[in-house]
């Protein structure tokens, strides 16, 4: 047994491959272990977690690019943000991961762009604007 966040997984955690993903506010905690191909988001499936083909397709993408989609297990533990930012941020930790597990795969998954991670985050409020950017409407008389 090995504690992964708040929950408590199955094994000893000795054959396990760690990866560590970010986007915008979202942090995903990776774990991969040779296995059948089970996704385990929060202790939840994928298709229960995110909803979307496309936040599912990103999820998947290092998987499906390195072809070990059947042969890894994948538990993660992700908290933050909402869920473009959660399933971007598993994408990296999935790719983090991997790369640990097969160091071959790292050329594949550096030329899909699946280890640079997207460093874009929200501007901050200024003073004086109704946003960041945005102003108060001008108004002629």
């Amino acid at each position: 047994m090995v504690k992964f966040g708040n929950f408590i997984i199955e094994g000893n955690g000795k054959s396990d491959f760690l990866g560590t993903g970010r986007r915008k506010s979202s942090v995903a905690r990776v774990r991969i272990r040779p296995g059948k191909g089970k996704i385990s988001i929060n202790q939840r499936e994928l298709d229960d977690f995110f909803k979307t083909a496309k936040q599912k397709d990103s999820v998947l993408a290092p998987l499906a690019v390195t072809g070990k989609a059947d042969s890894v297990d994948v538990l993660i533990q992700v908290s933050g943000g909402g869920t473009t930012g959660q399933a971007d941020a598993c994408k990296l930790g999935i790719a983090r991961a991997i790369r640990k597990f097969d160091p071959d795969v790292e050329p594949l998954l550096r030329e899909h762009h699946l280890l640079t991670r997207d460093a874009r985050e929200v501007e901050r409020k200024k003073y004086g604007l109704r946003k960041a950017r945005r102003g108060t409407q001008f108004s002629k008389r």
